[in-house]
């Protein structure tokens, strides 16, 4: 019997994004969370008594700061020399030749496969052949699987690609191929890297991206870590996931329709939150929650946007303590009336209810009112100009949605001047 792991995408020492300015936050914790996971996968090598250790590509986020975080790789991967286990690796675009500005000599129980073209290694008393090439730069437009040998007869035949294969939303397009330039190679295992979910893109042969070790971002939901891969005799390959992640990442969507009050809207999201902590129990959940639908509090919540963030942060305190973090609240509510009431706003409130429909009813008024504030968009922070943050003041729907914010705002500070009148 043979049994291995393939991880991919370690990105050792990459920080968890957006959290650390969380009042509250183990800040300690987010910043160890890959180090966790790395120490996660030795340990199940260890325990599973591997033979070996497949990583395939982006082990590193970069070029290391200091040389601790390439000591590390090292002590780590000395307690798989201690057990004879032996680990192939190759780079990927963020840890690429071009990429790296340090380095440091590895144990001898670790082949880091070269960049300048394919190569094989051989365990002759496992009959296994492992094929793979580094990336030597950090955007490679070629096919590299076009180039790999040809498997060796008898083995069971090993193909380490960092890859996009025919490309995968959110990652760039590196070292594209086709599927078939996989399966017609005649290899019996395909470890790929570079794609952060997990997928078994074919059973027959397994072609297996693991997914990252660590989600480290909102992109990243769900369970990370590494397949452990087992060959029997007679048998093809069980692969088998395995977590490794010490933080888990989730997107709430949190419908308020039924929603009339902001306890009842906090109320709905603790029982969908609950529902999260529970699943991921004992790992902590990172959260983004975004709330929608049409509910009469849309004015109250999105009126005092920063309040209400706050104070969804504060009911996950007081229910799950450090069991959820909250990473970011969005409102996307549309108003709405209470049961079969009427809307009894007058005066100024109804006046601003029609120049708002007004402007958000006509495109032109939408772009006119966009290219007025252009020049304040451009001072906006970095994350508000590009990325999924990123505000098109020449895009009427984002207008549109501004617009809408506004006018929550602005009505809570006008009922709020006539309470206290």
């Amino acid at each position: 019997m043979i049994k291995f792991i393939h991880a991919a995408d370690v990105h050792l020492d990459s920080p968890l994004h957006r959290l650390e300015a969380y009042e509250g936050a183990p800040a300690e914790e987010i910043r160890q969370a890959s180090r966790r996971a790395f120490e996660n996968l030795i340990d199940l090598a260890i325990d599973e008594s591997v033979d070996f250790v497949l990583i395939a590509g982006d082990l590193f986020d970069g070029s290391w700061k200091d040389y601790n975080t390439g000591l590390y790789f090292i002590a780590q991967i000395s307690r798989l020399k201690a057990r004879s286990i032996a680990v192939f690796l190759i780079s990927g675009n963020h840890d690429a030749t071009g990429q790296m500005t340090r380095s440091l000599p590895y144990p001898d129980n670790v082949h880091h496969f070269s960049h300048l073209k394919p190569e094989t290694k051989r365990l002759d008393h496992l009959k296994v052949a492992v094929h793979g090439q580094s990336f030597s730069t950090a955007a490679v437009i070629d096919n590299l699987a076009l180039s790999y040998p040809e498997p060796i007869p008898e083995y069971f035949n090993i193909g380490l690609l960092h890859t996009s294969l025919t490309g995968r939303e959110g990652h760039e397009n590196y070292a594209p191929c086709a599927l078939d330039d996989l399966k017609n190679k005649g290899y019996d295992y395909w470890a790929l890297g570079h794609v952060h979910q997990y997928e078994m893109v074919c059973e027959d042969p397994p072609i297996v991206f693991p997914g990252c070790t660590q989600g480290r971002h909102i992109k990243e939901t769900g369970i990370k870590g590494c397949v452990l891969v087992t060959i029997a005799e007679g048998t093809g390959p069980e692969v088998v996931q395995y977590p490794l992640d010490v933080i888990r990442w989730e997107l709430l969507d949190i419908d308020l329709n039924s929603a009339e009050t902001k306890q009842a809207c906090l109320s709905l999201f603790v029982d969908v939150m609950e529902k999260q902590v529970i699943l991921h129990e004992p790992l902590p959940v990172i959260a983004r929650v975004v709330f929608t639908g049409k509910t009469s509090a849309h004015t109250l919540i999105s009126g005092d946007p920063v309040y209400w963030k706050e104070a969804v942060r504060a009911a996950a305190i007081s229910n799950f303590g450090e069991r959820a973090w909250i990473e970011k609240v969005s409102v996307s509510t549309r108003p709405g009336t209470r049961g079969k009431e009427k809307p009894t706003e007058s005066g100024p409130i109804l006046e601003l209810k029609r120049l708002v429909a007004d402007i958000k009813t006509d495109e032109d008024s939408l772009l006119a009112l966009g290219n007025e504030l252009e020049g304040l968009f451009r001072k906006l922070p970095a994350e508000y100009k590009q990325g999924e943050e990123a505000i098109d003041p020449g895009n009427p729907q984002t207008i549109s949605r501004i617009v809408e914010q506004a006018h929550a705002v602005l009505e809570q500070g006008l009922k709020g001047e006539a309470s206290g009148s």
